[in-house]
Formats: structure tokens, sequence, C-alpha cells
């Protein structure tokens, strides 16, 4: 049959090599090839994309299928079940078939998961949190241990004759609560800034891997205090102690009760320390200048947020939350808008120097005030464990001691914006970083270095002997090539143990090195 005009003619499909291959291995031929077993991309390729899709767990999905799937689930779940796909189901390229022991099968799964564990930091502490609910939903009553991990407990029941809201006690069982948030505050940090804040970062131009660290850092830092300082201003607004009245801490002292909203948002907020005390100490964040001063800083506060639930100090504590939220998101947010080269950061970091010296310094240097002069004489002033009445003067001496250690801090703190904003002005606004940070080289100088790194590795090497040997000597002696300045020079060839020397006119000066630059920009902020 003749093909049509205009059309090029199908190659007929021959089956006879196939059939000679499987008859050359059935006799053992030591000549044909090898039948492939996998790609040939072999290994695993780097990057936070290179997992299966839908398509290929399962068959095609009808349309209808597909579009009912929500985008909320497609951004949290979808990556989870690839990964989890990817761990139980991909065999690695270099993995044969057949038996194994169970001990290598366990230690193999285990160094799979911690490599994706380490790529995805999210999703350990997403299974942890799934796990905790799944318990629950088991047996979802109050009178399960679990419960007490998702919800505050201790509710009390309501006074004949009272309509106020369901007051809530204190125990043992609020650890269990704080220690479920800081897992799922764990879980929320690594997955907002992987999956959503870095490529923001990227989007914005961000190339620097460094910067983009930072950037990821603050934004999320922001996006916390954006919910919980509007949120902890509604709640201080429902006490007694609105706007900040220092004398209403102590009146009908102990404050061993509160409703729901406020003891939730404390200990929310314990949690949240809680887990940034634990990315300081296994080191998630690039350490700055300041480590110390950080570590101390969250010491403090942790310290203060335990003994100030235990000791029924709650009213004073809520007050000090709020001036540090508020400053902080202010802080975070001048940071970002650095970072992206806004505009208006000038301006912006000007309004955060004032919010900060007014919530950190007057506000909490005025509750410092109030420790000295009405702590001993509004309300009760003694210390009686029966009554939980620990409002006396050894707990006097150590809220004045906490607080003021935390005083110290911010000034220093504040004493380095103040720099920060001084170099801003006499630069005429070209210059405004953060004196905490490390040096970070610049987007320019990370091109650089990779470009030299890129012709460093492109430079021919030249490291062996020339033309064999006679009566196992060599005969025309060793050709070593150099490379110098970075610049490819001609190989030296020693014959007869006499090497000619090079011509004067090859001497090249050293270029200007990243690190001798890096050296000077340091040299210039000084």
């Amino acid at each position: 049959m003749t093909a049509q005009s205009g059309l090029e003619p199908f190659p007929p499909l021959s089956v006879s090599h196939h059939f000679v291959r499987r008859e050359s291995h059935k006799h053992g031929s030591r000549d044909s090839p090898r039948r492939r077993k996998s790609s040939g991309l072999g290994g695993e390729l780097p990057g936070d994309n290179d997992v299966a899709a839908f398509a290929t767990m399962s068959p095609p999905m009808t349309p209808p299928q597909i579009y009912v799937c929500s985008p909320i689930f497609l951004l949290i779940f979808q990556p989870i079940l690839l990964l989890l796909a990817k761990f139980f189901f991909q065999r690695p390229a270099s993995e044969k078939p057949g038996r194994r022991s169970k001990r290598r099968t366990i230690k193999r799964a285990f160094s799979r998961w911690k490599r994706i564990s380490l790529r995805h930091t999210w999703l350990t502490p997403l299974i942890l949190c799934l796990i905790i609910v799944s318990l629950y939903l088991v047996n979802p009553v109050p009178s399960n241990p679990i419960s007490a991990a998702l919800f505050i407990s201790y509710p009390l029941p309501h006074t004949p004759g009272s309509d106020g809201p369901i007051q809530y006690g204190k125990g043992a069982r609020d650890f269990a609560f704080v220690a479920f948030y800081t897992i799922f505050l764990s879980f929320t940090r690594e997955f907002l800034m992987q999956r959503m804040i870095r490529p923001l970062a990227i989007w914005c131009g961000i190339k620097s891997r460094a910067k983009q660290s930072r950037f990821m850092e603050q934004f999320y830092t922001a996006v916390y205090f954006s919910i919980f300082g509007p949120y902890g201003l509604w709640v201080m607004s429902r006490t007694p102690i609105w706007y900040f009245n220092t004398a209403a801490m102590y009146q009908d002292f102990p404050h061993r009760t509160h409703e729901a909203v406020f003891k939730a948002y404390y200990l929310l907020q314990a949690s949240y320390w809680t887990q940034q005390m634990i990315v300081l100490l296994l080191m998630l964040e690039k350490p700055r200048k300041d480590f110390k001063e950080l570590v101390a800083h969250h010491f403090i506060t942790l310290a203060l947020i335990w003994l100030s639930y235990r000791f029924h100090f709650t009213y004073m504590g809520i007050a000090v939350y709020i001036t540090m939220d508020i400053s902080d998101f202010f802080l975070a947010t001048s940071k970002v808008l650095n970072y992206v080269d806004s505009p208006i950061v000038g301006p912006y970091f000007f309004s955060f120097m004032f919010i900060w010296g007014y919530l950190r310094h007057y506000l909490n240097l005025k509750i410092l005030w109030s420790i000295l002069t009405e702590f001993s004489t509004v309300g009760p002033f003694e210390l009686n464990w029966e009554t939980q009445q620990y409002k006396c003067w050894i707990s006097q001496v150590i809220t004045f001691s906490l607080l003021a250690a935390l005083q110290a801090v911010n000034l220093f703190w504040f004493f380095l914006i103040c720099r920060i904003a001084y170099r801003f002005v006499a630069s005429w606004g070209e210059e405004i970083e953060d004196e905490r940070s490390e040096y970070e080289e610049s987007d320019e100088e990370v091109e650089d270095k990779n470009r030299e790194d890129r012709n460093e590795n492109e430079k021919p090497k030249m490291n062996g002997f020339t033309n064999g040997s006679a009566n196992g000597k060599l005969a025309n002696g060793s050709a070593n090539g150099k490379l110098a300045n970075g610049l490819n020079s001609a190989p030296k060839v020693a014959v007869n143990s006499v090497v000619p020397s090079s011509p004067s006119g090859s001497a090249v000066t050293e270029p200007v090195r990243i690190s001798s630059r890096i050296k000077q920009r340091k040299k210039n902020q000084k």
C-alpha cells in the first residue's frame, strides 16, 4: 500500500531486535547491551518541587473531580501527600530489587525520612500535630487526656445570679496546651516561610540567600504580631487595666481566674516565646552580633511569663506583652521594607523609633515605677500560701529585677537603633542597615563570587608526565602547568632536569578579590 502524496509513510514497527535481545540474554551473551532499569537522570534532583504529580499516583481525574478541590486544600495537603508518596513508594535509582534484612530496611527508611525532614522542616511538626488531633478524635470528650493539649482547661461553674463569661482556673494541664501549640507554631512558621514567603522574596528581587532568610524571618514575625497585637489590645479592653492602668494590676489581688479569651491569649503567647527559644537554641536562624543579648531577652521573657502566670500577676503580664508585641510588629515591617528597598523606609523607620520609645521605654518605665510606689500600697501585701496571696516583698524584688533586666536589654537595642538613624541622616538617606546583623554580601558581590568560582572550576589543570620512560627512568622529565593569578599560563617542561625561566614580561598584577572588598567595606563602615 503506497502512501498518499504529501504524507510521509510511517516506518514499519520492527520487533525483531526485541526478540534477539531477549534471546541473547537468555543464552548469556556478553556483547549485548544491558536493559535500562530506570530513567537516565538518576539520583534525586534538588529543590522543593522534585515530587511526583497526582497524575502518576492514581488514574486520571475527571474535570468535575479536579475542580472540587479548594485552593486551601491544594496548598496545604498536596505537598504532604506527595512527600508521603515519595517516601513510601519511590525507590531510589541505586536500590536493587531483592530481599534485604529488616535492619537495613529500617536504617534506609530512617535515612530517607531524615533527608526529607531536613529539606521540608515543616513536615515533622505537622505530622506530630495530626497524630495528636487524631488521638483526640478517637474519643472527642473532655475526659480524653489529649483534650488538654487542644483546648484550655479548668472551666469553673457559674456562680448563682452571674451573667458574666465563664471563668477558667490554672493547673498542670496548661503545660500540655503550651506544648501542643509550640509544635503547631513551629509548623506554621516553617510552612509559611518555605511555601509562601520565600517565593514572595524571590518575586521582590531578593537574590542573596542570607537576605532571603532575613526577609522570611521578619515577614513571619510581622504576620504573627499583626494578629496578636490587636488581639492583645482587645483582651486588655475587657479588663480593669485598660489603658495601662497600673493601680488595677494590684487591686483585688490575687487574680486567679480569667475568661477564655484572656487565658488563651496568655498561653498562646507563652507557646510563641517557647518556640522562639527553641529556634534560637537550635540555631535555625543565623546568629547576630547581639546573640547573647537575644538569649538573655528570651530567658527573661520566659521567666516573666511563667512566674506571672503561676503567682497571679497576669494583669501586669498582659501589659508587658502588648508593649513588646506592637513594637516588634513595627520593627519587623521596617526591616521588610528595608530589604525590598522601599522608598518609604526612611519615614517609616522614624515612626517606628517613636513607637518603640513610647511602648518599650515610657510604658515599661511606668510599670517599673508602679512596682516601687503602688505594689505595696494598693491591695493586700502579705505572703500566704493557703490563700495564694503572693504579693509581698519577695515578689516585689523579683518582679522589679526581671523587668529592669528586660529594660536594660531594650535600652541596648534602642542605642543601636539610634545609631542606625544617625548614620541614615548623616548619609542623606543612602544607608540604613541593621546594626545587629553580621556582614551580609550584596547581590553584586554574590554574583561576582559565583562567577569567580565558576571560572576557577573551568580552568584547565595540567599535572602529569610526558612521553613515557626509558630503562625505568623518565626521558623528558615532567610537565606541570601552573596557573598564575587566576590566568592560564604555559606549562613549564623540565628537560634533563633543567627548567627554562619564564619571560620577564609575563608578570600579571593580582585582581581585586571579593575578600579584600569585604574588608574595605567594613573599614569604611567603622
